[in-house]
């Protein structure tokens, strides 16, 4: 009995080792295929145009059971955009998060630890399963650069020091439709949540916004001086450095002039407190991304880009715009004291409503940068005024509009892999702002960035 009980260990104890073996063999047969991995599968990659000097589609190549793309040769090849100065989103770029974001999260920034064995990003999905639908990364030109490394999040964080308060206490009867049922859209007369936008819905039933309400935003964006606007008396976002006798040690901080700020269009969506279900017509923004869309490398200075892969109509929600919840203090010490040199996105300031909100000092004063943590928002490129996309406030978990989501919405019908743009609103003759602007490549008619235009002009005339 004995000799038997010991056989039978040695026998299991050899089948044990033998499958040790196995799966680590699996696993790194695993992990070099999936390092070997630099194009999408047919289905994310399906409609791409071809680009010029491209002979043929990738071809499917099979390894097993595993499937990857291999890309043809590019006769000419594409310069590394990693580098390259973008219209400002290689980085990142703007807005706010939903639901159970906005929570006071405390993030130790800058932990960009990836391991150099794998890839900065999943081409298949570049949100890691984070959205309701996967995005993928699309390089047309074969060069194997992938997007710069961040923290993929679906909803806002804080960083540390910005206040958000969000409590279902500070939400009043009338701040939210407790009585309702079912879907808000469907009932005969607007509930408590169309107050903020003069009592009635601003989505229509396909989940688009209405056509007066989009035409007011985008007006405000376009036509500003035909809007009101409220004045600082001490501007946050006019924070200057001052340095005495040429001297960094020797430096102070004062404010500029405050150059206005339009009050807002604001939406307000059902929440939590709300008695409508998940999908009632008034959650549109909360519900995340529903379009079909690509991170793709656009072809020329703007680095990386949003694209959708179908025919999307005028109002239709995008995403919005998710990262790091900071302090005007905050943002202004990673931009200018921590970080030195290091590419940052142009910070949205959350100045929708400050109007009511009196004297803010910095510590008050909330933006977002999307850096270091943020979502596809982050890859949305800047166009000066014929934008076909627009951000829009809303207020979802919090009456106030000290904090809110930045939404995107088409501002017209934009056709299948037409790149998604946006205003960033940013004024190119401010040379004194402590963030300088970038050098605008976007191609518009009505480009704002006079020294693009003067360069252009005198190309013409030495090439004349």
């Amino acid at each position: 009995m004995y000799q038997e009980g010991q056989k039978r260990q040695a026998k299991e104890t050899n089948l044990d080792s033998d499958q040790c073996n196995k799966k680590l063999k699996t696993k790194q047969h695993s992990q070099n295929l999936t390092f070997k991995m630099h194009g999408n599968d047919n289905r994310a990659f399906a409609g791409a145009p071809l680009q010029q000097g491209q002979d043929m589609p990738p071809q499917t190549v099979y390894e097993g059971k595993r499937a990857h793309l291999r890309f043809p040769l590019i006769k000419q090849p594409h310069k590394d955009t990693s580098t390259a100065d973008d219209t400002a989103i290689t980085s990142s770029s703007v807005v706010t998060g939903i639901g159970q974001n906005s929570r006071d999260m405390c993030v130790i920034p800058h932990q960009l630890h990836i391991g150099a064995d794998r890839p900065p990003h999943d081409v298949n999905d570049i949100t890691k399963g984070e959205e309701r639908l996967s995005i993928p990364i699309i390089n047309e030109f074969g060069s194997g650069i992938l997007p710069p490394r961040f923290h993929y999040i679906s909803h806002n964080i804080t960083l540390q020091e910005a206040y958000v308060n969000i409590s279902l206490a500070r939400i009043g009867d009338d701040n939210c439709c407790s009585d309702c049922f079912g879907d808000c859209l469907a009932q005969p007369l607007p509930c408590a949540c169309a107050t903020e936008t003069g009592g009635e819905f601003v989505y229509t039933r396909d989940g688009l916004l209405k056509e007066k309400f989009l035409d007011t935003c985008i007006s405000m964006l376009r036509e500003p001086l035909k809007h009101p606007r409220f004045y600082c008396k001490i501007c946050p976002h006019e924070r200057r450095v001052i340095q005495a006798n040429s001297d960094p040690s020797n430096t102070e901080v004062s404010h500029g002039p405050c150059k206005g700020h339009i009050t807002r269009k604001f939406i307000k969506e059902c929440w939590s407190k709300c008695g409508c279900t998940r999908n009632c017509g008034n959650r549109v923004v909360q519900r995340g991304i529903t379009r079909h869309v690509q991170v793709f490398l656009t072809p020329g200075k703007k680095g990386w880009g949003l694209r959708s892969t179908e025919k999307l109509p005028r109002g239709a929600f995008i995403c919005e715009y998710a990262g790091e919840i900071l302090t005007n203090t905050e943002l202004y010490d990673r931009t200018i004291q921590k970080t030195g040199k290091a590419k940052h996105t142009y910070p949205l300031i959350l100045d929708a409503d400050w109007g009511t909100e009196g004297v803010l000092k910095d510590e008050e004063a909330l933006c977002l940068d999307a850096t270091f943590y943020g979502n596809v928002a982050r890859f949305i490129n800047h166009r000066c005024f014929d934008a076909n996309i627009i951000g829009i406030p809303v207020e979802i978990e919090t009456p106030d509009h000290h904090y809110y989501h930045l939404a995107f919405f088409t501002t017209r019908e934009v056709e299948p892999f037409e790149e998604l743009t946006w205003d960033y609103g940013i004024d190119f003759d401010d040379v004194d702002h402590p963030i300088k602007a970038f050098k605008c490549h976007c191609g518009s008619e009505f480009c704002g960035d006079r020294s693009r235009i003067s360069r252009s002009k005198s190309k013409g005339r030495v090439l004349g």
